[in-house]
This record gives C-alpha cells, sequence and structure tokens, in this order.
C-alpha cells in the first residue's frame, strides 16, 4: 500500500507497479472513465493509502458505495485472483477511521454553513440568478456589512432582502439602482433554495475545518465522507458546497509550501456538475483556488466520465491522471478519447486512443508525477483490491459510527444567536410604536387589521419577516385613517358630552 513515500496503484504488465508519490499528491489529479468501468474502486484504493500515510481525506459518495471503507474487506473471489495476479503479498482486510457528514443531517453530522461565509457570488451560482440579480445581492451584502447586519441563515438573508426592497429608493442613490421587480426575483429563487434544503445548511454551528483534518490514535488519517444521494436531487447545492468547502481550505489554511505529503486530499465526484453552466467569474475563482490551494498542502483530484467535463485550464493543473475505459458510440465520445489519449505522456508500446476504448473493469491508464513532476510515460494498469470493503456498509453500521464519531453532538443542535432578523425586528419596534396614535384610534385600528398590539405571550416568532402585497398595504393604511378619525370624532363627542354636564351643575 505505502512504499517508500509513495501510494502503491497497481501493476503494469510492461513496466511493473505503478505509484502515486506522496510529496507530489498535492498537484492534483484526475480520474475518469465510464460508469461501471471502475472509478471508485480507484477512488478507494486512495484513500485507504492517504489515510494510512496519516493524510486526511475529504470525498462525496454519489451511490454509498465508497462507505465501505469503514469496515473490513472480505476475500472474495475477484480480489483474491485480482491480487495474485498483480502480486500484491498477503492481502489483509483492513479498516480505515471514517466521519460520516450529511448535508440534511440524516446520513451523517450535519455541515452547515453561514450566509456570509458563502458570500454573494457563490449563492448566487446557487440560486442561479442573472448579472443584474447577483448586483443586487452584492448590495445586500454591503449594507449588511455597513450596517452591522450578520447574516447566517436564511431568514437573515429574506428579512435583510425585505429591508432593501423598504429603502430601495434611499439605497439607490449610495449602492446603485434596486428594482423592486428586481427583488422580487432574488426573493422567488430563495424560496426555491429553501425547498431544496437551503434551509438546513445555512445556519450554526458552522463546520470547522480542523473537524476534517483529523488523525486517529494511530496516525492514520480520517476519511471523511459525504453522503450526496440525496443531495444530488439538488445538483447545484452539491456543487456549491463542494466548491464552498475548497474555498475556505484556501482561506483558513497557512502556506505550507511543498511537504513529503499532503494535509488533505479532496475528491470533487460528478466534477462536471461544478462547471455545468457556470458564468465565467465562477470558472476564474476555480482556476485560481485549484492553483493556489496547493501551497496550502491540499490536492484536488476530479472525478467524472468524460474527460471534456473539466476545462482545459483547470484540466492543465491536474498531473496525475488515472483513466479508465471510455465507450465511443457518438462523435462526441470519440472526441472525447481522443482528448484524454492526447493528455498523456505517451508511451511508444501503446495506441492510448485504442486501449482506453479496450480497457477491462478494473483497468485504468495511468499517469503520475516523479522527480520534480515530470509525468511519467502512460501504462496500461491493473489496479490492486482494496482493503477495506467493496460497497455500502449498512445503515446500523453507519448509525453505530456516527454515534461514537470524534465529532459526536457537536453539530447536531442549532444555534440560532441574535443576527440580521432579530436585529431589523428590533429596529421595526420602536418605530412602530412611535408611528401609533393611540386611544380609539389604536383600538379601532387593530379592529380594522392595522393595530400594532402585542403578541400573545408565548406566541411563536414567525420564521421569517411577513411581507405585504401592495393590495393588502393600501387596504390597511386606509383602515388605519378611518380608524385614528372614527376615534377623534368618538373622544371629542365624549369630552363635549363631559364638559357639558359639568356646565349644566
Amino acid at each position: 500500500m505505502l512504499i517508500d513515500g509513495k501510494i502503491f496503484l497497481g501493476v503494469s504488465p510492461e513496466a511493473g507497479p505503478q505509484y502515486l508519490e506522496l510529496k507530489l499528491a498535492n498537484r492534483h489529479g484526475l480520474v475518469t472513465g465510464a460508469t461501471g468501468t471502475g472509478k471508485t474502486v480507484s477512488l478507494q484504493v486512495m484513500a485507504e493509502a492517504f489515510s494510512a500515510a496519516g493524510v486526511a481525506v475529504f470525498a462525496a459518495d454519489i451511490k454509498g458505495d465508497l462507505s465501505g471503507v469503514a469496515v473490513p474487506g472480505q476475500p472474495k473471489d475477484w480480489v483474491v485472483k485480482r491480487n495474485d495476479t498483480i502480486g500484491f503479498g498477503d492481502w489483509e482486510p483492513t479498516k480505515f477511521p471514517v466521519v460520516f457528514w450529511d448535508l440534511f443531517g440524516e446520513q451523517g453530522h450535519p455541515i452547515r454553513a453561514t450566509v456570509s461565509e458563502m458570500g454573494p457570488l457563490l449563492l448566487s451560482r446557487l440560486m442561479g440568478l442573472n448579472d443584474t440579480q447577483e448586483g443586487v445581492l452584492n448590495i445586500v451584502f454591503k449594507l449588511a456589512d455597513d450596517e452591522g447586519l450578520l447574516l447566517l441563515d436564511l431568514k437573515d438573508l429574506r428579512a435583510l432582502i425585505s429591508h432593501v426592497a423598504d429603502r430601495a429608493a434611499e439605497l439607490t442613490a449610495t449602492y446603485g439602482n434596486v428594482s423592486k421587480t428586481t427583488i422580487g426575483a432574488i426573493q422567488r429563487q430563495l424560496l426555491v433554495l429553501e425547498q431544496q434544503g437551503g434551509d438546513k445548511f445555512f445556519g450554526e454551528p458552522a463546520l470547522r475545518i480542523a473537524d476534517i483534518l483529523r488523525t486517529d490514535t494511530k496516525g492514520r488519517g480520517t476519511v471523511n465522507i459525504l453522503a450526496a444521494d440525496k443531495l444530488m436531487g439538488s445538483p447545484r447545492l452539491y456543487a456549491t458546497f463542494l466548491l464552498w468547502l475548497l474555498s475556505e481550505l484556501f482561506e483558513e489554511l497557512p502556506e505550507v509550501g511543498d511537504r513529503d505529503k499532503p494535509k488533505l486530499v479532496f475528491f470533487f465526484d460528478e466534477a462536471h456538475l461544478l462547471f455545468d453552466e457556470a458564468p465565467p467569474a465562477l470558472l476564474d475563482k476555480v482556476e485560481q483556488v485549484v492553483r493556489l490551494v496547493r501551497s496550502k498542502g491540499v490536492g484536488v483530484y476530479f472525478v467524472t466520465q468524460n474527460p471534456l467535463d473539466v476545462p482545459d485550464s483547470v484540466s492543465a493543473q491536474l498531473g496525475n491522471r488515472i483513466q479508465h475505459a471510455l465507450r465511443a458510440f457518438t462523435p462526441r465520445e470519440q472526441k472525447a478519447v481522443r482528448a484524454a489519449a492526447e493528455t498523456f505522456r505517451q508511451n511508444p508500446k501503446i495506441d492510448t486512443a485504442t486501449a482506453i476504448m479496450e480497457l477491462a473493469v478494473g483497468e485504468a491508464l495511468v499517469s503520475t508525477l516523479e522527480g520534480k513532476g515530470t509525468p511519467t510515460i502512460v501504462q496500461r494498469t491493473l489496479i490492486r483490491p482494496p482493503s477495506g470493503q467493496v460497497g455500502p456498509i449498512s445503515p446500523e453500521q453507519r448509525q453505530s459510527m456516527i454515534d461514537i464519531s470524534p465529532v459526536a453532538g457537536a453539530y447536531e443542535d442549532v444555534i440560532d444567536r441574535e443576527s440580521a432578523y432579530e436585529m431589523l425586528q428590533a429596529r421595526a419596534a420602536p418605530e412602530a410604536a412611535s408611528s401609533g396614535g393611540g386611544g380609539f384610534g389604536d383600538l379601532l385600528g387593530g379592529i380594522f387589521g392595522g393595530g400594532s398590539s402585542p403578541a400573545p405571550a408565548g406566541a411563536r416568532k414567525p420564521a421569517g419577516r411577513q411581507t405585504q402585497t401592495m393590495t393588502e398595504k393600501i387596504v390597511q393604511s386606509a383602515a388605519r385613517s378611518v380608524a385614528s378619525s372614527v376615534g377623534r370624532q368618538v373622544g371629542t363627542a365624549i369630552v363635549r358630552g363631559l364638559l357639558g354636564s359639568l356646565l349644566k351643575r
């Protein structure tokens, strides 16, 4: 598994053992291949080896198969046969330290981020906003900064967006044009995000980066597995979350330069979801983070079916490559095969393009960096079998591991501290009190729907700021006017009656 600071990947019939050097593992990589060709096994082999070397791993588990790394493997026929074929020696079933995570808190510890941490660029991507709407969202964030309003969860963001709409005329002169039409469009997209589970993701306690960089008592790195089967129902949330996490690693980790091994290896499965319909600003951010996060001791490995899914500007930075079989039935697939073949340092003994279409399950074309960062000649390689279980563990096994996890209890309970929503509510209360007419006007105003009577004791705080339609505002204003007028007339009549009776005495 680990030989002289190298990860043993498998054996080439012509060139012998193939390795991935730990000190060059932070130069990033790419694992590609059609469905069912062995990508997940290759990913598991690398995750196990990194863990054994003391390197933490974070990986999304799309189908649940990667969870098997948490329990010892079984000597199945194909495992024994492949082990004998490559001469791996005595195969030993091994389990590795695993922490399960889940944005929805169902199959792992909840993961949360604050709205402020996400920022307007990623949030705009998450909600599918256009340039104009993104501009207004930037104004919302700038106003929050200028007025000290904390944006922690979606109710904070919703309240602040409504606040910006109320002050649109005032803010336009300082921050730029704010139209209520644009505000309405953002609010609708915010509702969609909430229905997709965004309300579970945004809030506190936010994920602490230190909790995914753990090692166990034996010095093995923790394999952090994100349950993504349900998350894939919201692919934009999935891709944006992983990009946010990568950005947080870049922001928080110190510069370490070249190390003997990475601090963390980050596997981005279904990587095409990150780049689909991504605006240029987002692609620039991805390219920047991938280029610079290497110096923080982080290796990024994109896992996808088609190598064309990754833009050239990012693909050029991926030095370690494992290419499983591709099928070429359509012109686009044929183009993908040619593109994949051209990315390797060619081997005169192999027709790379032909080999890609002929690879059996568990075989791959492998080229990794060596020496001073030079890619090795591509070799047709039989990937070694994992030491952990191949395939998912049972729900009962997963739950027992969640219960004894080193972060058990740290993220389960939501913290709702004072933030933008509460601050804006507090601002609105004195304004409402000072604008009231008092006496009969308030009483009758309450009857007509315009009163400001306090909420009954024990009433639940609303989940977000309650907005009114224009019709409701007009009706309420009219009701207040009528109530105030009636109140004054009734009050005057009573005073006159009292004075009249006193004067008659």
